[in-house]
Formats: C-alpha cells, structure tokens, sequence
C-alpha cells in the first residue's frame, strides 16, 4: 500500500504520521491512499481536526471525511468508515458473483424463466433545471456516486455520475 499523508492549515507530526499509517494499514488491500489531515475553524465549534482520505482500489474508489476535535480519533473514525466501505464493496461483489454463478435446481439454465430484479426503495425527488456543473456540486453535496438532474439547456433530463478515474460523466437521452 501506498500512503500519502498532507496537512492542509497544518504541520503533519511524525507522531500523527506514523499514527496514520498504522491505522490506515489495515486497509493492507488497496493500492494507493491519500490522506489529508486539516484543522477548520469554525466559530460555533472552537477547532475541528479533519481527515480526509481517497482510497483507490481496483474496484471502486472509496472516500471518507470524517472530524472531531482530536485528529488521532478523527483518523480512527476515518479508518472504521473505509473498513465498513470496503466491506460494502466486498460482500456487494460477492453477491453479484454468487448470482452470476448460481445454476437453477432444474440442472441447466433455462431460457423462458426470467429473473425480476428485487427493488428494494423508491425514491421521487424534484428534477431540478440547473447546468451540468451544477449537478456536478449538487453530486459531491449529496456524496452518491450519479444525479438526476434537467439540464437547463435541452430540457432533458441528464445523468452526471462520478467516473472511476475520478472524473464525472454525463447521460444525455439521445434525440
């Protein structure tokens, strides 16, 4: 694994150093983790220690942020995020595998039978006009990984998605 620790408003310890990188250890499967560590000064809350970190992986890139006012616990708290993410992913993966793999009690795979998808939430929201950099700000805000969105242009609704190369895509319906 490769760690890459910065400060941002702030001097990293060697202390904090070595603190990050035991705890971010356990995330022994990635490639490449960037951590970033800053202090925000917040005039209802007197210093919040932040950290931050993206963690790339050959699946999906994972991030957290997470602050308290104690960086070692903000870096604990980041670390038990990832673990849960990364646990996500995994037991995700292998589910799909297992579906993919799974043959019918009838000994062949069977062409008439058709599989329905389990949809297990709906969700109706207001498809807002905006620009698709907009989207994009509305996307980081809400933290998923696509928006839905009208573009304010054609008047169609758009897709923006976050691409694993850490860029943004946009779904256009074709006319």
């Amino acid at each position: 694994m490769r760690l890459q620790v910065k400060g941002k408003n702030l001097e990293v310890s060697d202390s904090i150093r070595r603190y990050a990188e035991e705890k971010m250890g356990k995330l022994h499967a990635q490639t490449q983790v960037e951590l970033e560590l800053c202090v925000e000064r917040n005039p209802s809350i007197a210093l919040n220690q932040v950290a931050e970190a993206t963690v790339w992986t050959k699946g999906p890139t994972l991030r957290a942020r997470e602050a308290s006012k104690d960086m070692k616990a903000s870096i604990d708290q980041l670390t038990l995020k990832l673990l849960r993410q990364i646990e996500h992913y995994r037991a995700k993966r292998s589910r799909r595998q297992s579906r993919g793999n799974a043959i019918p009690s009838g000994g062949s795979m069977s062409t008439d039978e058709e599989t329905v998808p389990n949809i297990v939430k709906t969700k109706q929201f207001a498809v807002k006009p905006m620009s698709a950099e907009e989207a994009v700000l509305q996307l980081e805000l809400v933290g998923h990984d696509f928006f839905m969105f009208r573009n304010e242009d054609s008047d169609e609704v758009n897709v923006i998605y976050r691409r694993r190369d850490g860029g943004y895509g946009l779904i256009e319906p074709q006319t």
